[in-house]
C-alpha cells in the first residue's frame, strides 16, 4: 500500500474510525512498517484526544490485523513507553487514560512476543491452549502469571475509563461518553478470554501441584474475578453497549480449584456481536471535530448552503421572480406582497433564531478558547516539564559518557589484565614444561649417578686388585734379589776358592810338570763350570730387568686408573651439585606455586563469605517486601529450621578450626559457609512467614529476633571475611538469636501432639540396642580376623593385617564408649525436658530430634558392620585399602552425626555431655589411626614392588613409557567420570536424607 494512501486510511480511521483500509492493509504488506511511518507523523504527545483514539486504532491491529504486526511494533516500545510515562504526569482527562492505555498495548506485546502461539484475538481451543505451554507445569505456572499481568492491565484500563466518567448522567449516548466508552470493546474480547483461559489452567496447576503453592494464585484470581464480574455488570447496564455487544455474565462465586469436578461446572464466556454492528466503527462514535479537527483540509460549513435549503434552487437564483412580474394581474400583486411580507416576517423570525444559535455558539466557542486557554497553559507546563526532563537526561547523558568512558579504560585495563594472564599461562606452561624436563633431566641424572656409582665401585675393585698385584710382584721381586744375590755371593765365594786354589795350583805347577795332563783336564773341567755359572748370572739379571720393566708399567697402568677414577670423581662431584641446584631452584617454584595456592583459596573463601553475605542481606530485604506478606510458615517447620541453622554454626565454626590448623584444605570451610547463609537465610525467611500467622505481639518479638539474627549472621561472616579476625570470630551472638527464634517457635506450636507415642520411644531403644549389638559384633569379628591372621600369614603380611585389626580393635571400642555415653546423655535429656509427660511422650513431643536420633544410631551401625567387611577383605587380599579409608571416614561422619543429635537438646554443664565429647575426641584419634595404620601399610607392601629398569633397552623403555601414559589418561577420565558418579550420588543422597528428615516440609511452609 502507498504510504500516502496508508497515511489518509491512518487519518480516517482515527478521525472517522474507518478501520477496514488500516487492517487490510496490514495483511496486504504484511506488516506495520507503513503504519508505523505514518503513525511517527502524528502529533501524538501534544493531543490526548489525538492519542486516544490512536491507541484505540492500534488495539483493534493488534487483535485484527497481520501476526507481524506485534513483531513490527516492538520497535516503538521504547516511544510508547516514554509516550506512557509523560501522559502520566496528568492526574485527569485523557492524558491518564493514555497512560493507562499505553500501559496494556505494551504489556499485550511483551504477552505475545514470549508467548508466540497466541494470536492477536486470543482465540485458541483447549488442544492448543495445551500444546503452547508444552504439557509442561513450568511453563503452564509462568503462562499463569503471565496472563494475571495481561487481565490486570485491562482491568486498571476499565476502572480508569468508568472512574472518568459522570455514571449520574446518561453518559453513553453523548459524544465524549462514547469517545471513551469505545475501546470497551476491545477490552471485553481481550478480557473474556484472558478470564477463560486463567481458569482452565489453575485447574491444570491445581492438578499437578500441591495447593499450598498455588494459595497466591488463587487470591489473585479471586481479586480479579471480583473486579471483572462489576465491570462486566456495570457495562452491560449502558445503553451504548447494548447495541454493540452482548456481554457475558460471570457465575455468582468464583470455581472451587481445589475441587477438580468444577471444571465441567466452568462455562466458557463468549462475547457475541449482533451482525449489523459486527464492528463499533459502523456506529458513529466520538464527533470530536468541534474540539480537535485533525483532517487535512479543512470541510466547507453547511451554513453557505442555508438558503438553498430555505428557499430552493430558483429562488436562491431569482428570489423575487423578477422575470415573470411584468405579466401579473394588481390583485396577484397584492397576493404576492402579502406573501412576501409573510415570508419576511418568518425570515426575520428564523433570523432571531438564528441570532440565539450563533449567541450559543459564541458562548461554546468562548468556552472552548478558555478550555485551550487552560490546555496551552498545561502544556507551556509540561513544556517546562520536559524542559527541565531535558536537562536531567542531558547530565544522566554526560554521566552515562563518563562511565562510558570509564569502562572503556576499564576495559582496556581488562583486556591488558587478560593479556597478562595469557602470558602469565603461557609463562606458567612453559616453567610446567621446563619442570617436566627438569624432573626427567633429574630422573636421568640419578641414573647416571647410579651408573657412576657402580663404575667406581668396580674400579675401587680392581684397584684394589691391581694393589694385591702389586705388593704380590715387589714380594716376588724381593725374593728374586734376595735369591740372585745369594746365588751372586755363592758364585763370588765359589770364585774366590776358585782362585785360590788357582795360585795353589800355580805354586804346585813347576812341582807337579809330571801331572801336567791330570791338571789340564782340570783346569778345562773349571773352565767350563764357570762359563756356566757366567750363563746362569746373565739369565738371572734378564729375568729381573724383565720383572722391573712389567713392575713400571703396572705402575702407569695404577696411575692412569686412579687419573680417571679422580676426573670421574670430579665430573660426578660436578652433576651432583648441578643436580643440588636444579633441585633448589625446583623447591623454589614450588614454594611460589604453594603461595600462590594460597592466596587463590583464601579468595575461593573470600568469594564464598561474599556470596553468603549476599544470601543473607537478600533474606533480610526479604522482610520489607511487600510481596513477601502473603507467605506463611508454620511454626514446627521454624523450629526444625532453627534447629538446622544452629547445628550449621557448630560446623562452620568446627571448620574455622581445622582450617586455622591446616590452611591448606579449605573445601570444608567453603561447604560449611554456603549451608549457613542458606540455612540462616531459611531460617530468616521462615521467621518472617511464621510472624505473618500469629498474633501481633508474638509477630513483632519473632520479628525483631530475626532481624538480630539477620544482623549477627553478617557480622560473622564480616569478621570470617578478615585474616586478623577470623581467628576471634565467635558464633555466640548468633547462637543466641538463632536461639530466642527457636524458643519463640517453640512457644507458638500447636500443644497435645500424641501421635506414634509409642511407636518413636520403643524405636530409639531397640535403634540404641541394635547399634550396640553391631558394634559388639563388628568388634568380635575383628578379633577372629586377628587370630586367623596370625596363624596364616607372615612377615610383611601379618605385621600390617596386625595393626590394621588393631587399630580397628580399637575404632570399635571407641565407638561403644560413645554409644553409651550417649545412652547416658540421652536419659539425662528425656529425665530433665519431659517434666511430668513419659519418656514415650517426650520422644513423641520432639519427633523431629528423636528421627534425628534414629537416622544417627542406624548410620553407625550400619558404618561399623561395613567397615568390618572391608577389613575382612583387606586381610584376606581381595580388598582395597582405600576402602577401608572411606568406611573410616563414614563412621567418623555417623558418630558425629549422633554426637550432634544427642547434645543439640543437652545442659552445656552436663557430665554426661563431657563424656559424650570425649568419646568424640576417642572415635576422631580411633579413626585418624585407622587411616594411618592403612596408608602405612599401604605403602610398606608397594615398597616390595620396585621398579628396575637397568636391563631394559631405549626401545622398550620407549614403549612402556607410552603405555604408561595411554593408563595414565584412563585413568584420569575414570577419575573425573567417579567424580561426577560421586556428586549425583551425594545429591541424591541429599534428597533421600531431606525426605526422611522431613526437609520436604520447607517448601510447604514457603508456600
Amino acid at each position: 500500500m502507498d504510504l500516502s494512501k496508508m497515511a489518509v486510511s491512518i487519518n480516517k480511521a482515527i478521525n472517522a474510525h474507518e478501520l477496514s483500509p488500516c487492517i487490510l492493509g496490514t495483511h496486504h504488506e504484511k506488516g506495520a512498517h507503513t503504519f508505523w511511518a505514518a503513525v511517527n507523523r502524528l502529533p501524538l504527545s501534544s493531543n490526548a484526544v489525538l492519542c486516544w483514539k490512536f491507541c484505540h486504532v492500534f488495539h483493534k491491529l493488534l487483535r485484527d490485523g497481520h501476526p507481524n504486526v506485534i513483531k513490527d511494533s516492538m520497535r516503538n516500545k521504547g516511544d510508547l513507553s516514554d509516550m506512557s510515562r509523560m501522559w502520566g504526569h496528568l492526574s485527569e482527562g485523557y492524558g491518564k487514560l493514555c497512560s493507562i492505555y499505553l500501559k496494556l498495548l505494551i504489556t499485550k506485546m511483551e504477552f505475545h512476543i514470549k508467548n508466540p502461539r497466541f494470536p492477536g484475538n486470543l482465540q485458541m481451543t483447549d488442544r492448543q491452549l495445551d500444546e503452547a505451554g508444552e504439557n509442561d507445569v513450568n511453563n503452564f505456572f509462568q503462562m499463569t502469571v503471565e496472563m494475571f499481568d495481561y487481565l490486570e492491565c485491562e482491568l486498571n484500563l476499565f476502572l480508569g475509563v468508568f472512574s472518568s466518567l459522570d455514571m449520574s448522567r446518561s453518559v453513553s449516548v453523548t459524544a465524549a461518553g462514547q469517545c471513551r466508552l469505545a475501546p470497551l470493546i476491545q477490552v471485553i474480547l481481550d478480557c473474556s478470554h484472558l478470564y477463560d483461559y486463567t481458569v482452565k489452567l489453575l485447574f491444570k496447576l491445581h492438578s499437578c501441584l500441591p495447593a499450598d503453592t498455588l494459595q497466591g494464585h488463587r487470591d489473585r484470581f479471586q481479586e480479579q474475578f471480583k473486579k471483572l464480574k462489576n465491570l462486566f455488570y456495570r457495562s452491560s447496564n449502558l445503553q451504548y453497549f447494548k447495541r454493540l455487544i452482548q456481554i457475558p455474565q460471570l457465575p455468582e462465586n468464583p470455581p472451587n480449584f481445589l475441587r477438580a469436578s468444577a471444571l465441567s461446572e466452568h462455562i466458557s464466556p463468549v462475547v457475541v456481536i449482533p451482525v449489523e454492528a459486527s464492528s463499533p466503527e459502523s456506529e458513529h462514535i466520538v464527533e470530536t471535530e468541534e474540539l480537535v479537527d485533525t483532517d487535512i483540509p479543512a470541510q466547507p460549513s453547511s451554513s453557505e448552503n442555508r438558503f438553498d435549503d430555505l428557499f430552493g434552487t430558483s429562488a436562491a437564483t431569482d428570489p423575487f421572480n423578477f422575470n415573470s412580474q411584468n405579466g401579473m394581474r394588481k390583485d396577484d400583486k397584492d397576493r404576492l406582497i402579502e406573501q412576501l411580507t409573510q415570508e419576511l416576517q418568518a425570515l426575520k423570525e428564523e433570523l432571531e433564531t438564528f441570532k440565539v444559535e450563533s449567541a450559543r455558539l459564541c458562548q461554546a466557542l468562548r468556552g472552548r478558547v478558555s478550555e485551550l486557554e487552560a490546555e496551552l497553559a498545561e502544556q507551556s507546563h509540561l513544556k517546562q516539564q520536559a524542559l527541565g526532563e531535558s536537562e536531567f537526561l542531558r547530565a544522566e547523558l554526560e554521566d552515562l559518557r563518563r562511565v562510558k568512558e570509564d569502562t572503556e579504560k576499564e576495559q582496556r585495563s581488562l583486556t591488558e589484565i587478560e593479556r597478562k594472564a595469557q602470558a602469565n599461562e603461557q609463562r606458567y606452561t612453559k616453567l610446567k614444561e621446563k619442570y617436566t624436563e627438569l624432573v626427567q633431566s633429574h630422573a636421568d641424572l640419578l641414573r647416571k649417578n647410579a651408573e657412576v656409582t657402580r663404575q667406581m665401585t668396580v674400579a675401587r675393585a680392581a684397584q684394589d686388585e691391581v694393589e694385591t698385584v702389586r705388593r704380590e710382584m715387589q714380594e716376588k721381586v724381593k725374593v728374586a734379589q734376595e735369591d740372585a744375590q745369594q746365588r751372586e755371593k755363592e758364585q763370588l765365594e765359589q770364585m774366590q776358592a776358585l782362585q785360590r786354589e788357582l795360585m795353589t795350583s800355580q805354586g804346585e805347577l813347576d812341582t807337579l810338570r809330571d801331572s801336567m795332563s791330570t791338571s789340564q783336564q782340570s783346569s778345562e773341567e773349571l773352565s767350563s763350570r764357570l762359563a756356566a755359572l757366567e750363563t746362569e748370572r746373565a739369565e738371572l739379571v734378564e729375568t729381573v730387568s724383565q720383572k722391573e720393566a712389567e713392575l713400571a708399567g703396572l705402575g702407569q697402568e695404577l696411575e692412569r686408573i686412579q687419573s680417571s677414577l679422580a676426573s670421574e670423581r670430579e665430573s660426578g662431584v660436578k652433576a651432583a651439585e648441578a643436580l643440588q641446584n636444579q633441585l633448589n631452584e625446583k623447591e623454589s617454584r614450588e614454594q611460589a606455586l604453594e603461595s600462590q595456592l594460597v592466596a587463590a583459596r583464601w579468595a575461593a573463601l573470600q568469594g564464598a563469605l561474599e556470596e553468603a553475605e549476599r544470601v543473607v542481606q537478600d533474606s533480610v530485604a526479604q522482610l520489607d517486601d511487600p510481596a513477601h506478606i502473603s507467605c506463611t510458615s508454620s511454626a514446627d517447620y521454624l523450629v526444625s529450621r532453627s534447629q538446622a541453622a544452629l547445628d550449621c554454626v557448630d560446623r562452620l565454626q568446627a571448620a574455622r578450626d581445622q582450617y586455622l590448623s591446616d590452611q591448606s584444605d579449605v573445601s570444608e570451610m567453603l561447604r560449611s559457609v554456603t549451608r549457613f547463609a542458606h540455612l540462616v537465610g531459611d531460617t530468616i525467611l521462615q521467621g518472617s512467614a511464621t510472624s505473618h500467622m500469629v498474633p501481633v505481639d508474638q509477630a513483632d518479638s519473632l520479628t525483631e529476633g530475626v532481624r538480630a539474627c539477620g544482623s549477627e549472621a553478617l557480622a560473622l561472616l564480616a569478621l570470617l571475611k578478615d585474616r586478623e579476625t577470623l581467628g576471634a570470630a565467635d558464633g555466640a551472638k548468633l547462637r543466641e538469636a538463632l536461639g530466642s527464634i527457636k524458643a519463640t517457635a517453640e512457644k507458638l506450636r500447636p500443644q497435645g501432639l500424641e501421635l506414634q507415642q509409642g511407636e518413636l520411644g520403643d524405636l530409639v531403644e531397640q535403634e540404641m540396642a541394635a547399634t550396640s549389638a553391631a558394634v559388639e559384633s563388628a568388634a568380635a569379628r575383628i578379633e577372629e580376623m586377628l587370630n586367623k591372621s596370625r596363624a596364616v600369614d607372615t612377615g610383611v603380611k601379618m605385621e600390617v593385617n596386625e595393626r590394621i585389626l588393631a587399630s580397628c580393635t580399637e575404632l570399635m571400642q571407641a565407638i561403644k564408649v560413645l554409644v553409651l555415653a550417649s545412652k547416658d546423655l540421652q536419659r539425662d535429656i528425656v529425665e530433665s525436658g519431659r517434666g511430668a509427660a513419659s519418656m514415650k511422650e517426650f520422644y513423641a513431643k520432639n519427633s523431629r530430634w528423636t528421627e534425628g536420633l534414629i537416622s544417627a544410631s542406624k548410620a553407625v551401625g550400619w558404618g561399623a558392620t561395613v567397615m568390618v567387611d572391608a577389613a575382612d577383605l583387606v586381610v584376606q587380599g581381595r580388598g582395597k585399602f582405600e576402602e577401608l579409608m572411606v568406611c573410616s571416614h563414614e563412621i567418623a561422619a555417623s558418630t558425629a552425626q549422633l554426637v550432634a543429635a544427642s547434645k543439640v537438646k543437652a545442659d552445656k554443664d552436663s557430665p554426661n555431655l563431657a563424656r559424650l565429647q570425649q568419646a568424640s575426641r576417642g572415635v576422631t584419634q580411633a579413626t585418624a589411626g585407622v587411616v594411618a595404620s592403612t596408608k602405612s601399610g599401604k605403602s610398606q607392601i608397594e615398597e616390595t614392588d620396585t621398579m628396575d629398569f637397568s636391563s631394559m633397552t631405549l626401545t622398550q623403555i620407549k614403549r612402556q613409557e607410552m603405555d604408561s601414559q595411554v593408563q595414565v589418561l584412563e585413568l584420569e577420565a575414570r577419575l573425573q567420570k567417579e567424580r561426577e558418579r560421586l556428586g549425583e550420588l551425594r545429591k541424591k543422597h541429599y534428597e533421600l536424607a531431606g525426605v526422611s528428615e522431613g526437609w520436604a516440609e520447607e517448601e510447604e511452609g514457603t508456600g
